[in-house]
């Protein structure tokens, strides 16, 4: 048997996907008889439910993964497939996570359409409100509010149109594709970065 390569220094290793799993399909499932997406995948294995809305996965990075897998031919969505297991606890709680990653789709999509004024204003729109959040590190209750109105405002209108343009590209599956794994294994690193070090008494208990 082949020993599974080492992580990337700074990445945490690879959740393993268990036997099991409903075969992988397009759009959303009544049952996992009937096959699952690449989110419903994932809350089965973080919750035992069947969702496409799992909630230790942020909103922005699920609809993201919903969209892909959607989007992209059979054998893509089939070798994205083991990414279920880090989505289901791909759960980074800073608030800049959401607007950093929309900014992230819309800087691909400008790749795609470098001329487009739209994605060069929406990008920079994204990145500074990362940047103002970041700073901002306290989230009561009317920040959680903010957050979801830009959420399900602007936030959602630039990833929505930056996946249109990249769908327009002769090569948007793989573009898809690597886009997505690189936004679940920056999810991961910032969601090891928040947990930090264990403290050294459970460190001892687990040694």
């Amino acid at each position: 048997m082949q020993t599974p390569p080492a992580p990337e220094p700074g990445r945490p290793p690879r959740a393993e996907v268990p036997d099991g799993l409903p075969v992988p399909g397009r759009f959303a499932h009544l049952h996992p008889d009937d096959g699952a997406c690449l989110m419903e995948a994932a809350s089965l294995l973080a919750t035992g439910r069947f969702t496409d809305r799992p909630p230790g996965t942020p909103p922005v990075l699920a609809a993201l993964a919903r969209a892909v897998n959607d989007c992209v031919d059979d054998a893509t969505r089939r070798a994205l497939w083991p990414l279920a297991a880090d989505l289901a606890d791909a759960g980074p709680a800073d608030r800049a996570y959401g607007p950093l990653l929309v900014g992230t789709v819309v800087d691909a999509a400008r790749r795609v359409r470098p001329g487009s004024r739209r994605l060069e204003c929406r990008s920079a729109a994204c990145h500074a409100r990362a940047r103002r959040l970041a700073r901002a590190r306290t989230s009561t209750t009317p920040a959680r509010i903010a957050d979801m109105l830009w959420w399900h405002g602007p936030g959602h209108h630039d990833l929505e149109h930056a996946l249109r343009v990249l769908l327009s590209a002769p090569d948007a599956d793989q573009r898809l594709s690597r886009l997505l794994r690189r936004a679940v294994t920056e999810a991961r690193v910032r969601t090891t970065r928040e947990q930090g070090p264990l403290p050294a008494q459970a460190l001892s208990q687990r040694g």
